[in-house]
C-alpha cells in the first residue's frame, strides 16, 4: 500500500486507542518505538503501524516469565527513595533526572507526580516534624520539588476541549501551595481546565476568581489544620451566593478526615486524594452532562 493509500490517525487519538497519556504517546515517537509523520503541523500515525505497535505490546506481556520479572523490578524500583536522596541535598539536576528516569522506564505522569513525587516530599516533611532535619533543609526540597512541578506540567499540558473548570485553592493561613499545584496539574490530566489559585487566598479573592469564570463545574478547597475549618466553612457559605446550582465543590487536605466532616462544613463531595478527586470529577461531570441534555430536551 502506498504512503498516499494509508489511512491515518492523530497522535492524540493512537494514544486514546493505545490507553496512555498523549506524552507517553509522543515519548514512543521520539524514541523510535512507534512511526509518525508530521502533516500541517500535526502528528499522525498510519493505522497499520498502530496495529503493529499493539501486536508488538501484546507480545510483550506475554512473553517468557523472566522478562516479566525484569519489568516489575524495573517498574517497582524505588524512585521516590531516590528522588527524596536528591532533594535532601539541595541536588535540583539530579531530582529531574530521577523523574526522567521513571518516566522513561514506564511510569506514567499521574504516577510520577503522586507515586515518586508526593512520597518523597511526604517523607522529608515527617522528617522535618520528628526534628530529624533543619527547616532550610524542607524549604529547599519544597523549593526545588515547585520546579519539577512546573517542568512537569510543561510536558504534560492538554490542548484541546476541556470536560470543564475547576478551581482549586485553600483559605488565608494555609501554606501549602505545592500539594494544590500537584493535584493541578494531576486533574489537567484527566482533561478539565483547572485554575489554581494557590495557598492563603482571602476569602473575597476566592470568591471573586469563582465568579469571574463561566460555568464552574467544581471547585476545590484544601484545609490541613483545624483552624482552617471554621475558615472554610465560612467560605463555602459566600461562594454559594455566586455560583451555578450544579457547581460542585469539594473539601479535602489532612484536617478532612471524612466524607461526614466535609459535608458538615458545607462541601458536597470529600476528596480523600487526588484520585479520588479525579475519579469523583468524571461523575460530577457526567452527571451534569446528562442533567442538562434531559433539561435540553425538555424545553
Amino acid at each position: 500500500m502506498s504512503e498516499s493509500e494509508q489511512r491515518y490517525v492523530s497522535l492524540q487519538d493512537a494514544a486514546d486507542i493505545l490507553g496512555v497519556h498523549y506524552m507517553t504517546a509522543y515519548r514512543y515517537m521520539r524514541h523510535g518505538r512507534l512511526s509518525a509523520i508530521k502533516e500541517s503541523g500535526v502528528w499522525k500515525v498510519a493505522e497499520v503501524e498502530l496495529q503493529r505497535f499493539q501486536a508488538e505490546q501484546n507480545e510483550s506481556k506475554e512473553s517468557s516469565s523472566q522478562t516479566v520479572k525484569k519489568n516489575q523490578s524495573r517498574s517497582q524500583a524505588p524512585w521516590h527513595d531516590r528522588l527524596e536522596a536528591c532533594l535532601l541535598t539541595g541536588d535540583g539536576a539530579g531530582a529531574w533526572s530521577v523523574l526522567e528516569a521513571a518516566i522513561d522506564s514506564g511510569t506514567e505522569f499521574e504516577e510520577a507526580y503522586l507515586d515518586v513525587l508526593s512520597p518523597a516530599m511526604a517523607a522529608i516533611g515527617e522528617r522535618w516534624h520528628r526534628g530529624e532535619l533543619d527547616i532550610y533543609v524542607e524549604h529547599r526540597a519544597t523549593t526545588i520539588a515547585t520546579r519539577l512541578v512546573a517542568r512537569l506540567g510543561a510536558k504534560t499540558a492538554r490542548r484541546g476541549r476541556t470536560r470543564g473548570i475547576v478551581v482549586l485553592g485553600a483559605p488565608p493561613g494555609e501554606r501549602h501551595s505545592l500539594a494544590i499545584a500537584i493535584l493541578a496539574d494531576v486533574v489537567r490530566l484527566g482533561g478539565f481546565e483547572v485554575h489554581d489559585l494557590g495557598a492563603d487566598l482571602p476569602a473575597e479573592s476566592f470568591v471573586s476568581a469563582v465568579r469571574h469564570y463561566d460555568d464552574v463545574l467544581a471547585v476545590g478547597i484544601s484545609a490541613t489544620s483545624a483552624e482552617s475549618c471554621v475558615l472554610v466553612s465560612d467560605l463555602i457559605v459566600q461562594l454559594r451566593d455566586v455560583m451555578a446550582v450544579d457547581t460542585c465543590v469539594f473539601l479535602g487536605g489532612r484536617a478532612i478526615t471524612s466524607e461526614a466532616a466535609a459535608h458538615e462544613l458545607g462541601a458536597d463531595e470529600w476528596a480523600s486524594d487526588a484520585r479520588s478527586f479525579v475519579a469523583a470529577l468524571d461523575l460530577v461531570a457526567s452527571s451534569r452532562n446528562k442533567a442538562r441534555r434531559t433539561q435540553g430536551s425538555i424545553s
